[in-house]
């Protein structure tokens, strides 16, 4: 382990904040989603250019966008017409602010059309790579070549301009593939520059933030460091927080951002659920104690969550419950420290985007222990530093602020544990299986060249028990599901194609050294339409 929290005297570091440096969040952008698929690759795109972003549905108010204050917008795409009766819209006057607007998709034909032109279903549904053709290089195409490859998926186009419009972009099936207001710095394109699909459309993406809106890229994380830690000490005062520590990559640098604001005024709070991977608890509190010197309790309530848990195959139960026990923990840990007023926890910005769905007309996914999964009165306010990051973001304020790499790209493990990987009712004897299942799991990744290459790799425990032969004895065990995908952000994700001959060396050590189980299954489903976690 190398590195240091920053404060090792145990209090917080002196007043540091230049106050010359702008603040990271001033140059900002405002995504309003309209139910897209790929909205928050927008947010990935832009956050990539180092400009800060905030997806927000819709349907937020115009008074709540000027208070926002962004330098620019961007409208998404989504799934209706606008012509459907109950169509997705803004108010028009959403235009008028005096702020550069770039549609995308449904954002092209919802602008084009508030504005006064017309909107019409393609001769030609366009649907994957298209040859874009550029007809004006001056602002948005800057840079690029006459002709591009995109990523089209629409069924309706822009059919008659706008006023104060014209073609600046078009494809052999939408000859008003690209526009522009240039007085107003409203901009509109077909295609989906936010996708991996269109090779150059993060370049559109960033003449957009840049060339247009004039932004400049403060978003960094060693940016993000400063102004978290004064936002930190204004929110907190005087006052104590206590911190959930799991030991994972998001708690642990929501620990150390928050010891480097209030120092020895924090107090991390481990509890061991039962339902953690194997030697995980020792591993933490010698790391965090130990190591680092924070101030640690230690609580064991595997019996308590085991209890809470018994009876319980609902996933979603499963999740409140856990939450729910959390929360009742830590309030009585902080009435034994006396003077805590906050509990500080590893939210990050997909768990609020698919726990909440304040996106617009998305569903919500699933509710995640630490945000839906909360109790609607709270004994502690939360502090959660992390809320606006992405995964990726993270670790690279993890590497900041000097955590050790093992810590930092350690594969994501769920909050509510073994238990949303147990498929069904939660007990002490499958824990221990998948338990063993799982470290397995971990160490063949750890020992081999893929660790660092794919996003997350685990074992699952499924509700079924097959047939088998062991030693000449018929057998009649448990299924263990490998489930290990490439992500970026864990927003989408695809199966990671490893090779066989590792995954079979796998599937034979979990057969023949783990009791109860007898076949091994690998999971090659994508998200969507699946989620990484099974439960």
């Amino acid at each position: 382990m190398t590195g240091s929290l920053g404060c090792e005297s145990g209090r917080p570091l002196p007043h540091t904040h230049n106050t010359d440096m702008l603040d990271p969040h001033q140059e900002k952008v405002l995504i309003l989603d309209f139910g897209s698929q790929y909205t928050q690759l927008i947010a990935r795109r832009v956050r990539e250019l180092k400009v800060y972003c905030e997806i927000h549905p819709y349907i937020m108010p115009l008074a709540a966008v000027k208070d926002f204050a962004p330098r620019g917008i961007i409208l998404s795409g989504g799934p209706r017409s606008v012509y459907d009766r109950d169509a997705p819209s803004v108010d028009p006057d959403l235009f008028s602010l005096g702020v550069p607007v770039l549609g995308i998709c449904y954002g092209i034909q919802l602008l084009n059309h508030l504005l006064g032109g017309e909107v019409a279903p393609a001769g030609a549904r366009e649907y994957g790579h298209k040859t874009f053709t550029i007809t004006n290089f001056d602002d948005l195409f800057y840079g690029l070549n006459a002709e591009e490859q995109v990523w089209m998926s629409h069924g309706d186009r822009v059919e008659r301009l706008a006023p104060g419009f014209e073609v600046i972009g078009r494809s052999d099936s939408c000859p008003t593939g690209a526009i522009r207001d240039l007085s107003r710095r409203l901009y509109g394109v077909q295609f989906h520059p936010e996708v991996h699909h269109t090779p150059r459309g993060k370049e559109v993406l960033s003449n957009f933030l840049f060339r247009i809106c004039g932004l400049k890229p403060l978003w960094t994380m060693a940016s993000f460091i400063e102004s978290a830690t004064e936002s930190i000490r204004q929110q907190v005062g005087d006052g104590r927080v206590i911190c959930a520590l799991s030991g994972g990559v998001d708690s642990s640098v929501t620990a150390v951002l928050v010891h480097r604001a209030i120092g020895d005024r924090l107090t991390c709070v481990f509890v061991n659920n039962g339902l953690l991977r194997k030697r995980e608890a020792e591993e933490v509190f010698h790391l965090f104690r130990e190591h680092h010197h924070l101030n640690l309790v230690y609580v064991d309530a595997t019996v308590d969550f085991l209890y809470q848990l018994q009876g319980v195959v609902d996933p979603e139960e499963k999740r409140r419950r856990i939450g729910h026990e959390f929360i009742r923990i830590f309030a009585a840990e902080a009435k034994k420290i006396g003077g805590v007023q906050y509990l500080a926890q590893g939210t990050l910005y997909p768990d609020v985007i698919e726990s909440v769905s304040f996106k617009g007309p998305s569903a919500t996914i699933k509710t995640h222990h630490n945000v839906g999964g909360l109790p609607t009165i709270m004994p502690l306010k939360l502090l959660e530093p992390l809320r606006e990051l992405f995964k990726d973001e993270v670790r690279e304020v993890g590497q900041e602020l000097g955590l050790p790499d093992s810590l930092v790209w350690r594969h994501p493990f769920p909050g509510p544990g073994l238990a949303i990987r147990i498929l069904g009712e939660v007990t002490a004897e499958k824990l221990d299986i998948l338990r063993e299942a799982d470290a397995i799991v971990a160490e063949e990744m750890l020992a081999s060249e893929f660790y660092r290459q794919v996003w997350q790799a685990f074992a699952v425990l499924l509700p079924i028990r097959t047939v088998g032969v062991m030693g000449d004895e018929r057998t009649y065990e448990f299924v263990v599901a490998l489930r290990i995908v490439d992500s970026i952000d864990a927003m989408t994700a695809d199966w990671s194609r490893l090779p066989h001959e590792f995954l079979a060396g796998i599937a034979n050590r979990i057969i023949n050294e783990v009791k109860r189980v007898n076949r091994v299954v690998l999971d090659i489903s994508s998200k969507p339409p699946s989620t990484i976690e099974w439960e």
